[in-house]
């Protein structure tokens, strides 16, 4: 069994900042890259942010410069902090894991969705 608990959206004025952030537990045998997707209503979900094991970040070209996506893996957590928000940014933010659980195999799991709403 294994859980991602996200934490940290809510309702911030345009210009603000949030912070996100989302644990890993289980039966984890190793997590590889971890990240972050974002749904709007009536949108495509959406690669916001995504980290390597080792630290390596990318981003969407829409959020470069003001999204900083960190890791922290003895704590099995990823963080997004978001600077200088903007509406367009109102999404449901979802954590992902690209991770292999003992005795299964290797695959992506998902967190249940934090909502990041940003008003004008």
């Amino acid at each position: 069994q294994v859980q991602l608990v996200e934490s940290g959206g809510g309702l911030v004025q345009s210009g603000g900042s949030l912070s996100l952030s989302c644990e890993v537990s289980g039966s984890i045998f190793s997590i590889y890259a971890m990240g972050w997707y974002r749904q709007a209503p009536g949108k495509e979900r959406e690669l916001v942010a995504a980290i390597s094991s080792s630290g390596t970040a990318s981003y969407a070209d829409s959020v470069k410069g003001r999204f900083t996506i960190s890791r922290d893996n003895t704590k099995n957590t990823v963080y997004l902090q978001m600077n200088s928000l903007k509406p367009e940014d109102t999404a449901v933010y979802y954590c992902y894991a690209d991770m292999m659980i003992y005795g299964l195999r290797r695959s992506n799991y998902w967190g249940q969705g934090t909502q990041v709403t940003v008003s004008s």
